[in-house]
């Protein structure tokens, strides 16, 4: 049965402000993240190239790390979600605490391996010698916020699963105005140089960490929900996690393959490729608001049993994500004059950019539909699925990427087999959404 009109716009105002409300604080959230180590790298550039250098190796290392766990993240938010669809808001925030714990047992692992192979992961970069020494100590020391920073993502996913990203917004604005000031304190007033400004972001994430605990334990006292760790609740969060693991990690095969085949077109490349990957990144965050807005509400309507209502917002998110796409590639290329020469003022560099550019904007349509659908499959717990596609496009990817330096295709021909990487993965996630398969509802997905 069709709508009439008047009822079909007033559902889609509704979607509106579900989306916005759930989608502008957790952009905002999104680009304060990465300011933490772009804080680093300002301040510690003062104190000389090898310190820079070092410091941008160990956030490397720092940001595969983040980006390996941030299924800690979606998977909270998807599973809290659903409870409070369903109803069970106490049982919603006892997911989100199984989560929390899981967090913190992972962390614990990987704060070990951290400190142990600090020097073998720097090498392993490509660390100048002069540059390695700051490397292993910035790395060591900022090993020690791992605990904090896991969880953190945890209890984000928490809170957006109860349908909050305000608090993630305040609690990363304030996170990145204690760092900063942090850093400016230790390195410069204390004289304690590159470990001042590690010191500075582990004290930073820690206070973050314990504000997210503040609020997710007065939310459970208030609920009735218990605090002790439950290990089947903690075994089930590792499960729904473990495929979202397999889908970022293939995810982050494709970045790094590209940015391998950019090095060996030339140092040209492989800086217009850093230029343009900067920029395709920052417009994802901004995709990627929506899709952690898919994630939550999607959750929340089926955990609620409520499938029209799912397939009514997923089709307004997919608009708003085409209608975004759209807007990000016409502001790429109509302000290339003003923010190109920002980035370098290498004429050869320039001029190679003038056509990756547009490649990248022609995609972005593209990125929308795929980083919504992303998110409403992961808001429906459909990681299974989810990593099973980007494994088949990593595999689609690999050829392609490979054959660039081969036929001698350059910079722009790498950038077409990233935007077949985009066009594989929206085929996957597309054929998946229109095969109803993913709509399981209740409050656990079976």
């Amino acid at each position: 049965m069709t709508l009439p009109a008047d009822l079909r716009s007033r559902d889609r105002r509704r979607h509106d402000r579900e989306i916005l409300a759930l989608a502008v604080p957790a952009f905002g959230a999104l680009v304060a993240e990465p300011l933490f180590l772009m804080a680093d790298s300002a301040i510690i550039g003062h104190l000389g190239t090898p310190q820079l250098a070092g410091v941008g190796v160990a956030a490397a290392a720092l940001s595969t790390v983040a980006g390996v766990f941030v299924f800690l993240a979606y998977a909270t938010t998807a599973a809290v979600a659903r409870r409070i669809g369903a109803g069970d808001r106490r049982a919603a925030v006892q997911q989100g605490l199984d989560g929390i714990w899981l967090a913190l047992l992972l962390s614990l692992g990987v704060v070990v391996l951290a400190l142990l192979l600090a020097p073998w992961a720097v090498s392993l970069l490509g660390a100048s010698p002069t540059a390695t020494p700051y490397a292993v100590t910035y790395l060591r020391i900022s090993s020690l916020g791992l605990p904090a920073m896991l969880m953190v993502m945890a209890a984000t996913g928490v809170l957006r699963g109860l349908q909050d990203t305000r608090t993630p917004l305040v609690v990363a604005v304030g996170g990145f105005a204690a760092n900063l000031g942090l850093n400016v304190l230790l390195v410069y007033g204390a004289g304690l140089g590159v470990a001042g400004s590690a010191w500075g972001t582990v004290l930073a994430q820690t206070g973050m960490a314990a504000v997210y605990l503040v609020v997710v334990v007065r939310g459970a006292r208030r609920e009735g929900a218990g605090l002790r760790p439950d290990l089947a609740g903690i075994r089930a969060c590792a499960k729904a996690g473990g495929p979202l693991m397999v889908r970022t990690l293939s995810l982050r095969a494709v970045l790094m393959i590209a940015t391998a085949v950019a090095a060996r077109l030339g140092d040209d490349e492989i800086a217009g490729h850093q230029i343009a990957m900067t920029l395709w990144i920052f417009m994802a965050f901004a995709l990627d608001a929506i899709a952690i807005a898919g994630q939550a509400i999607v959750g929340r309507y089926l955990g609620a049993g409520d499938v029209p209502g799912t397939r009514a917002a997923t089709r307004r998110m997919v608009e708003w994500g085409v209608g975004c796409g759209v807007l990000l590639g016409l502001l790429l290329v109509l302000a290339r004059p003003l923010y190109v020469p920002l980035f370098t003022p290498d004429p050869v560099v320039q001029a190679q950019l003038q056509d990756v550019l547009l490649l990248v904007a022609l995609s972005q349509p593209a990125a929308g539909v795929v980083f919504v659908l992303d998110g409403v499959l992961m808001g429906a717990g459909d990681g299974g699925y989810l990593a099973r596609a980007m494994l088949g496009t990593l595999v689609a990817f690999v050829p392609a990427a490979l054959a660039v330096p081969a036929l001698g295709l350059g910079l722009a021909g790498l950038w077409w087999a990233m935007n077949l990487f985009m066009l594989v993965r929206g085929a996957f996630l597309c054929g998946r959404v229109r095969s109803g398969k993913w709509l399981v509802t209740g409050a656990v997905r079976a």
